[in-house]
């Protein structure tokens, strides 16, 4: 079953035109399971992409999260930490998490907007530079 999963979350990249590893999600904080709802965005620096962004829903929240590629990964180790939330017009944050030094995922906190149009929001900061994306707004 894992393997089905990571050759259909390497598909969905090939077709997103996207290249490297991305794994599938489980949330921790939702054992009944979470539903992504909206597309994947992609973090990228330059032509590479270093992350994937995704906005679920599950156990009556809005939930984000990001997870670090393979690729990106192998030569940034160390140097970053992950930000990740779920945001409603005007600008405003909800279920707002930083990971670890080096973490490779991250989910939000449960976000109470289900009733909002909302996005996530994922950042990635490294000692000598900021990189961020975010899904497109959902209803």
């Amino acid at each position: 079953m894992r393997k089905h999963l990571a050759v259909i979350a390497l598909t969905a990249a090939a077709s997103a035109g996207v290249t490297g590893t991305a794994q599938a999600e489980r949330n921790p904080a939702c054992p009944s399971g979470v539903t992504q709802i909206g597309s994947t965005a992609y973090v990228k620096n330059y032509d590479t992409t270093v992350a994937s962004v995704k906005q679920f829903k599950g156990c009556d929240s809005n939930w984000s999260y990001i997870y670090v590629w393979d690729q990106w990964l192998s030569g940034h180790r160390n140097d970053f930490y992950l930000i990740t939330y779920v945001s409603t017009e005007p600008n405003l944050t909800h279920g707002y998490k930083t990971g670890e030094r080096g973490q490779r995922e991250l989910w939000s906190r449960a976000a109470d907007t289900l009733d909002q149009c909302t996005r996530a929001v994922g950042r990635i900061n490294g000692d000598s530079y900021f990189l961020s994306a975010k899904t497109s707004e959902r209803c």
